[in-house]
Protein backbone atom coordinates (compact mmCIF):
# COMPACT_ATOMS: atom_id res chain seq x y z
CA UNK A 1 0.00 0.00 0.00
CA UNK A 2 1.31 3.43 -0.95
CA UNK A 3 0.46 4.86 2.47
CA UNK A 4 2.44 2.26 4.40
CA UNK A 5 5.42 2.38 2.04
CA UNK A 6 5.62 6.16 2.21
CA UNK A 7 5.59 6.20 5.99
CA UNK A 8 7.49 3.03 6.76
CA UNK A 9 10.40 4.87 8.43
CA UNK A 10 8.48 7.80 9.91
CA UNK A 11 7.26 8.64 13.42
CA UNK A 12 9.70 7.19 15.95
CA UNK A 13 7.90 5.36 18.79
CA UNK A 14 6.99 7.47 21.78
CA UNK A 15 6.28 10.72 19.96
CA UNK A 16 3.30 12.46 21.56
CA UNK A 17 0.76 13.80 19.08
CA UNK A 18 -2.53 15.68 19.47
CA UNK A 19 -4.91 15.65 16.51
CA UNK A 20 -8.11 17.68 16.48
CA UNK A 21 -11.14 16.14 14.81
CA UNK A 22 -9.47 12.73 14.79
CA UNK A 23 -12.57 10.57 15.10
CA UNK A 24 -13.25 10.51 11.34
CA UNK A 25 -11.87 11.27 7.90
CA UNK A 26 -8.41 12.76 7.53
CA UNK A 27 -7.90 13.05 11.27
CA UNK A 28 -8.78 9.40 11.86
CA UNK A 29 -6.32 8.13 9.27
CA UNK A 30 -3.63 10.47 10.56
CA UNK A 31 -4.20 9.09 14.06
CA UNK A 32 -4.26 5.50 12.81
CA UNK A 33 -0.95 5.70 10.96
CA UNK A 34 0.87 7.55 13.74
CA UNK A 35 -0.47 5.13 16.36
CA UNK A 36 0.45 2.18 14.16
CA UNK A 37 4.05 3.42 14.15
CA UNK A 38 4.22 3.74 17.93
CA UNK A 39 3.16 7.34 18.50
CA UNK A 40 1.14 8.29 21.60
CA UNK A 41 -1.95 9.87 20.08
CA UNK A 42 -4.59 12.08 21.69
CA UNK A 43 -7.84 12.45 19.77
CA UNK A 44 -9.12 15.95 20.54
CA UNK A 45 -12.81 15.75 19.66
CA UNK A 46 -16.18 17.05 20.80
CA UNK A 47 -17.99 13.70 20.93
CA UNK A 48 -16.67 11.15 23.42
CA UNK A 49 -18.90 8.46 21.93
CA UNK A 50 -17.59 8.91 18.40
CA UNK A 51 -13.99 9.23 19.57
CA UNK A 52 -14.17 6.07 21.65
CA UNK A 53 -15.62 4.19 18.70
CA UNK A 54 -12.74 5.44 16.53
CA UNK A 55 -10.20 4.47 19.20
CA UNK A 56 -11.67 0.96 19.32
CA UNK A 57 -11.32 0.70 15.53
CA UNK A 58 -7.69 1.83 15.69
CA UNK A 59 -6.89 -0.68 18.43
CA UNK A 60 -8.52 -3.41 16.39
CA UNK A 61 -6.28 -2.52 13.44
CA UNK A 62 -3.21 -1.96 15.65
CA UNK A 63 -3.59 -3.81 18.98
CA UNK A 64 -0.59 -2.08 20.60
CA UNK A 65 -1.81 1.42 19.66
CA UNK A 66 -1.64 4.03 22.43
CA UNK A 67 -4.60 6.34 21.75
CA UNK A 68 -6.58 8.49 24.19
CA UNK A 69 -9.57 10.81 24.06
CA UNK A 70 -9.36 14.52 24.86
CA UNK A 71 -12.65 16.41 24.96
CA UNK A 72 -12.46 19.56 22.85
CA UNK A 73 -15.15 21.95 21.62
CA UNK A 74 -13.59 24.43 19.21
CA UNK A 75 -16.74 26.56 19.25
CA UNK A 76 -16.22 27.38 22.93
CA UNK A 77 -12.98 29.22 23.73
CA UNK A 78 -13.16 28.69 27.48
CA UNK A 79 -13.69 24.94 27.08
CA UNK A 80 -10.88 24.84 24.51
CA UNK A 81 -8.50 26.57 26.91
CA UNK A 82 -9.53 24.27 29.76
CA UNK A 83 -9.01 21.22 27.53
CA UNK A 84 -5.49 22.37 26.73
CA UNK A 85 -4.74 23.11 30.38
CA UNK A 86 -6.09 19.71 31.46
CA UNK A 87 -3.84 18.02 28.94
CA UNK A 88 -0.80 20.02 30.10
CA UNK A 89 -1.31 18.67 33.62
CA UNK A 90 -0.44 15.20 32.33
CA UNK A 91 3.18 16.38 32.25
CA UNK A 92 3.87 14.86 28.85
CA UNK A 93 5.98 16.37 26.08
CA UNK A 94 4.15 17.45 22.93
CA UNK A 95 5.96 16.74 19.70
CA UNK A 96 3.19 17.30 17.15
CA UNK A 97 -0.08 19.25 17.09
CA UNK A 98 -2.26 18.63 14.04
CA UNK A 99 -5.04 21.21 13.77
CA UNK A 100 -7.22 19.07 11.53
CA UNK A 101 -10.83 19.64 12.63
CA UNK A 102 -13.04 21.82 10.50
CA UNK A 103 -16.42 22.57 8.98
CA UNK A 104 -17.25 23.70 5.45
CA UNK A 105 -19.86 25.86 3.75
CA UNK A 106 -22.46 25.45 6.49
CA UNK A 107 -25.41 27.83 6.99
CA UNK A 108 -24.65 31.09 8.79
CA UNK A 109 -24.58 30.82 12.58
CA UNK A 110 -22.56 32.05 15.54
CA UNK A 111 -20.44 30.04 17.96
CA UNK A 112 -20.99 30.13 21.72
CA UNK A 113 -18.44 32.96 21.76
CA UNK A 114 -20.48 35.00 19.29
CA UNK A 115 -18.42 34.75 16.13
CA UNK A 116 -19.29 33.29 12.71
CA UNK A 117 -19.19 29.52 12.98
CA UNK A 118 -16.76 28.62 10.20
CA UNK A 119 -14.25 31.29 11.22
CA UNK A 120 -14.76 30.44 14.89
CA UNK A 121 -14.31 26.69 14.46
CA UNK A 122 -11.67 26.56 11.77
CA UNK A 123 -9.50 29.42 13.03
CA UNK A 124 -10.37 30.97 16.41
CA UNK A 125 -10.81 27.63 18.20
CA UNK A 126 -7.50 26.34 16.88
CA UNK A 127 -5.81 29.64 17.74
CA UNK A 128 -6.98 29.27 21.34
CA UNK A 129 -5.99 25.59 21.56
CA UNK A 130 -2.56 26.16 20.01
CA UNK A 131 -1.86 29.20 22.18
CA UNK A 132 -2.62 27.15 25.30
CA UNK A 133 -0.35 24.28 24.23
CA UNK A 134 2.44 26.37 22.72
CA UNK A 135 4.70 26.50 25.82
CA UNK A 136 4.83 22.67 25.84
CA UNK A 137 5.57 22.53 22.12
CA UNK A 138 8.48 24.91 22.68
CA UNK A 139 9.73 22.84 25.62
CA UNK A 140 9.52 19.67 23.49
CA UNK A 141 11.34 21.00 20.43
CA UNK A 142 12.02 19.90 17.81
CA UNK A 143 8.26 19.84 17.40
CA UNK A 144 5.62 20.46 14.75
CA UNK A 145 2.37 22.36 14.24
CA UNK A 146 0.38 21.25 11.19
CA UNK A 147 -2.58 23.40 10.13
CA UNK A 148 -4.98 21.74 7.70
CA UNK A 149 -6.13 24.44 5.29
CA UNK A 150 -7.55 24.04 1.80
CA UNK A 151 -7.27 25.26 -1.77
CA UNK A 152 -10.60 26.78 -0.77
CA UNK A 153 -8.63 29.62 0.82
CA UNK A 154 -8.86 31.12 -2.67
CA UNK A 155 -12.62 31.55 -2.13
CA UNK A 156 -12.00 34.36 0.37
CA UNK A 157 -13.38 37.72 -0.84
CA UNK A 158 -10.80 39.30 -3.14
CA UNK A 159 -11.31 42.89 -2.00
CA UNK A 160 -11.21 42.07 1.72
CA UNK A 161 -10.05 38.47 2.27
CA UNK A 162 -10.11 38.64 6.09
CA UNK A 163 -13.12 40.94 6.66
CA UNK A 164 -12.87 41.15 10.44
CA UNK A 165 -15.21 44.14 10.72
CA UNK A 166 -17.95 42.28 8.81
CA UNK A 167 -17.26 38.73 9.94
CA UNK A 168 -20.62 38.45 11.74
CA UNK A 169 -22.80 40.07 9.09
CA UNK A 170 -25.02 37.23 7.81
CA UNK A 171 -25.60 38.67 4.34
CA UNK A 172 -22.20 40.23 3.68
CA UNK A 173 -20.71 37.07 2.15
CA UNK A 174 -21.89 33.71 0.88
CA UNK A 175 -21.07 30.50 2.71
CA UNK A 176 -18.16 29.62 0.39
CA UNK A 177 -16.57 33.03 0.88
CA UNK A 178 -16.83 32.56 4.65
CA UNK A 179 -15.22 29.14 4.28
CA UNK A 180 -12.46 30.68 2.17
CA UNK A 181 -11.78 33.31 4.83
CA UNK A 182 -11.48 30.62 7.52
CA UNK A 183 -9.09 28.53 5.43
CA UNK A 184 -7.04 31.59 4.51
CA UNK A 185 -6.84 32.29 8.23
CA UNK A 186 -5.29 28.83 8.74
CA UNK A 187 -2.41 29.75 6.43
CA UNK A 188 -1.96 33.25 7.85
CA UNK A 189 -2.00 31.76 11.37
CA UNK A 190 0.87 29.51 10.26
CA UNK A 191 2.76 32.56 9.00
CA UNK A 192 2.18 34.36 12.31
CA UNK A 193 3.28 31.36 14.34
CA UNK A 194 6.49 30.97 12.38
CA UNK A 195 7.30 34.65 12.82
CA UNK A 196 7.03 34.24 16.59
CA UNK A 197 8.89 30.91 16.63
CA UNK A 198 11.66 31.68 14.14
CA UNK A 199 14.34 31.16 16.80
CA UNK A 200 12.83 27.85 17.96
CA UNK A 201 12.78 24.43 16.36
CA UNK A 202 9.00 24.40 16.13
CA UNK A 203 8.14 23.71 12.50
CA UNK A 204 4.80 25.28 11.53
CA UNK A 205 3.27 24.45 8.16
CA UNK A 206 -0.10 24.30 6.43
CA UNK A 207 -1.55 22.21 3.64
CA UNK A 208 -4.35 21.43 1.23
CA UNK A 209 -5.22 17.71 1.53
CA UNK A 210 -6.86 17.49 -1.88
CA UNK A 211 -10.47 16.81 -2.78
CA UNK A 212 -11.27 14.18 -0.18
CA UNK A 213 -14.42 12.23 0.65
CA UNK A 214 -15.15 13.25 4.26
CA UNK A 215 -17.96 14.38 6.52
CA UNK A 216 -17.31 17.99 5.45
CA UNK A 217 -20.01 17.40 2.83
CA UNK A 218 -22.59 17.90 5.60
CA UNK A 219 -22.09 21.67 5.47
CA UNK A 220 -22.89 22.14 1.76
CA UNK A 221 -25.79 19.69 2.09
CA UNK A 222 -27.29 21.89 4.82
CA UNK A 223 -26.71 25.09 2.86
CA UNK A 224 -27.95 23.68 -0.46
CA UNK A 225 -30.27 20.75 0.39
CA UNK A 226 -31.56 20.53 -3.19
CA UNK A 227 -28.03 19.65 -4.28
CA UNK A 228 -27.54 16.94 -1.65
CA UNK A 229 -27.96 14.01 -4.11
CA UNK A 230 -25.26 15.49 -6.34
CA UNK A 231 -23.05 16.09 -3.31
CA UNK A 232 -23.49 12.49 -2.21
CA UNK A 233 -22.51 11.25 -5.67
CA UNK A 234 -19.41 13.45 -5.79
CA UNK A 235 -18.42 12.49 -2.25
CA UNK A 236 -18.82 8.78 -2.95
CA UNK A 237 -17.35 8.42 -6.42
CA UNK A 238 -15.26 11.42 -7.47
CA UNK A 239 -13.21 12.37 -4.42
CA UNK A 240 -10.06 10.84 -2.96
CA UNK A 241 -10.30 8.41 -0.07
CA UNK A 242 -9.31 9.93 3.29
CA UNK A 243 -6.46 7.46 3.86
CA UNK A 244 -4.83 8.90 0.73
CA UNK A 245 -5.85 12.47 1.51
CA UNK A 246 -4.10 12.20 4.87
CA UNK A 247 -0.69 11.64 3.27
CA UNK A 248 0.37 15.29 3.12
CA UNK A 249 -0.45 16.06 6.74
CA UNK A 250 1.22 12.80 7.77
CA UNK A 251 4.33 13.94 5.94
CA UNK A 252 4.35 17.31 7.70
CA UNK A 253 3.64 15.67 11.05
CA UNK A 254 6.17 12.86 10.89
CA UNK A 255 8.73 13.09 8.10
CA UNK A 256 12.35 13.72 9.15
CA UNK A 257 12.63 15.78 5.97
CA UNK A 258 10.68 18.60 7.60
CA UNK A 259 13.68 19.22 9.83
CA UNK A 260 16.43 18.24 7.39
CA UNK A 261 14.95 20.50 4.67
CA UNK A 262 13.99 23.19 7.21
CA UNK A 263 10.39 23.28 5.98
CA UNK A 264 8.82 26.20 7.84
CA UNK A 265 5.81 28.43 7.14
CA UNK A 266 5.24 26.49 3.93
CA UNK A 267 2.06 25.39 2.19
CA UNK A 268 1.83 21.92 0.68
CA UNK A 269 -0.54 20.20 -1.72
CA UNK A 270 -0.89 16.46 -2.52
CA UNK A 271 1.21 14.62 -2.14
CA UNK A 272 3.64 16.57 0.06
CA UNK A 273 4.52 19.05 -2.67
CA UNK A 274 5.48 22.64 -1.88
CA UNK A 275 3.33 25.26 -3.56
CA UNK A 276 2.81 28.99 -3.15
CA UNK A 277 -0.65 29.82 -1.80
CA UNK A 278 -2.59 32.92 -2.84
CA UNK A 279 -1.04 36.38 -2.55
CA UNK A 280 -3.31 37.13 0.39
CA UNK A 281 -1.96 34.03 2.16
CA UNK A 282 1.57 35.45 1.88
CA UNK A 283 0.63 38.89 3.22
CA UNK A 284 2.53 39.32 6.50
CA UNK A 285 0.68 42.56 7.30
CA UNK A 286 -2.62 40.70 6.99
CA UNK A 287 -1.20 37.88 9.11
CA UNK A 288 -0.39 40.36 11.88
CA UNK A 289 -3.83 41.96 11.64
CA UNK A 290 -5.41 38.52 12.03
CA UNK A 291 -3.11 37.64 14.93
CA UNK A 292 -3.93 40.86 16.78
CA UNK A 293 -7.66 40.31 16.31
CA UNK A 294 -7.44 36.67 17.45
CA UNK A 295 -5.32 37.54 20.48
CA UNK A 296 -7.75 40.25 21.57
CA UNK A 297 -10.80 38.06 20.99
CA UNK A 298 -9.21 35.22 22.97
CA UNK A 299 -8.32 37.51 25.88
CA UNK A 300 -11.81 39.01 26.00
CA UNK A 301 -13.59 35.67 26.05
CA UNK A 302 -11.46 33.98 28.70
CA UNK A 303 -11.85 36.98 31.01
CA UNK A 304 -15.61 37.24 30.51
Amino acid sequence: MKLLILHDHYCPPGKVVIITGANAGLGYHTALEIARKGGHVFMACRSRERAEKAIAEIKKAAPTANVEFLELDLQDINQTKKAGEAWLKKGLPLHVLVNNAGIMACPFALTKDGIETQFGTNHIGHFAFTKTLLPRLIESQPSRIVNVSSVGHNFAPKADPIPLEKINEPTAFNTWERYGTSKLANILFTVGLDERLKDAKVYCNSLHPGGVSTELIRGPNQSYPWLAPLGAFINSFLLTKPEVGALTQLYLATSPEVESRNIRAKYMVPTAQLKEPSKAAQDKVLAEKLWDFSEKFFAEKISA
